[in-house]
């Protein structure tokens, strides 16, 4: 009588859930449907088609703008390593105890507090611009690298406090543990806290990557023949925006997939975080 009971209530539950999936997905379907109806209707329709939407422009830049959009990816993936490496350093900076350290820690949070409230871009144009000016031998003038290193600044202080979040969620008592049993601070915080701080920070790190992955197109303002670049061109020789538009598609190409990973890392975080709590 039980289970009979148990799995009619299951089966309530299980069709109470499809519906409202399918209510969602009828409600988004007919939101987006009535969109493009007003979209297309509007009376400057078909200017804004023709200037940005030209399928014959599209296609003649794709492959262009597709050769661009490869620098973009380099200079990103480039940053993120140094970034990882240069954030975590400056979080355990922020992370040693004790008035010895005092210095190191105020010298971290005054970095972390100036580089996240100047704009990315002006950033880049203050390396770009500035630092060829000053005349200095055996430092590059190279716009790509000077870009680059004015992305890895900025995002070094983003990702900074990501690792400080994470090594601070870890339980005092797991340090305490690792001393107890013979490990100096050092050897506790990397053989104990650290593993522990970084996978609880993976989601939120993709997140910012995903940021800085758009954020190279800034590089266009200061020379380099990116993704950005040769539309701005192409858009100016065509007297047509939809080289920008086929620049965003293919960032947008990239970023979903990483949303999407990023987002079933959460969900998978989540549920071992769930069946540790039921155990």
């Amino acid at each position: 009588m039980e289970d009979d009971h148990g799995a009619g209530r299951g089966s309530l539950i299980l069709g109470g859930a499809a519906r409202n999936v399918s209510i969602a997905t009828l409600s988004t379907l007919i939101f987006f449907t009535v969109l493009v109806l007003v979209v297309v209707n509007a009376p400057g329709w078909e200017a804004v088609k023709h200037g940005f939407f030209d399928p014959t422009i599209f296609r003649q830049y794709f492959r262009t703008i597709g050769h661009g959009f490869v620098l973009n990816i380099k200079v990103a993936i480039a940053a993120e390593v140094l970034i990882l490496v240069f954030a975590l350093g400056l979080a355990v900076v922020r992370s040693l105890p004790g008035p010895v350290f005092f210095p190191l820690r105020l010298m971290a949070i005054m970095y972390t507090d100036v580089f996240r409230g100047i704009p990315t871009i002006l950033l880049v144009y203050l390396f770009g611009e500035g630092i060829p000016a000053l005349g200095l031998s055996h430092v590059t003038r190279d716009p790509v690298k000077l870009g680059a290193l004015a992305l890895v600044v900025i995002y070094t202080a983003y990702v900074a406090e990501v690792y400080r979040a994470g090594i601070e969620s870890v339980h005092p008592s797991q340090e305490a543990a690792a001393r107890s049993l013979g490990l100096s601070r050092g050897q506790a915080l990397r053989a104990v806290v650290l593993p522990q701080a970084v996978r609880r920070v993976v989601p939120p790190l993709l997140n910012d990557f995903i940021g800085l992955q758009k954020d190279t197109a800034l590089l266009a303002v200061i020379g380099p023949v990116d993704a950005l670049q040769r539309a701005q061109i192409g858009a100016a020789s065509e007297f047509n925006y939809t080289p920008l538009v086929v620049t965003a598609f293919f960032f947008v190409l990239i970023t979903i997939p990483q949303a999407r990973f990023t987002d079933w890392l959460i969900n998978r975080q989540r549920r071992r975080q769930m069946a540790g709590g039921q155990v």
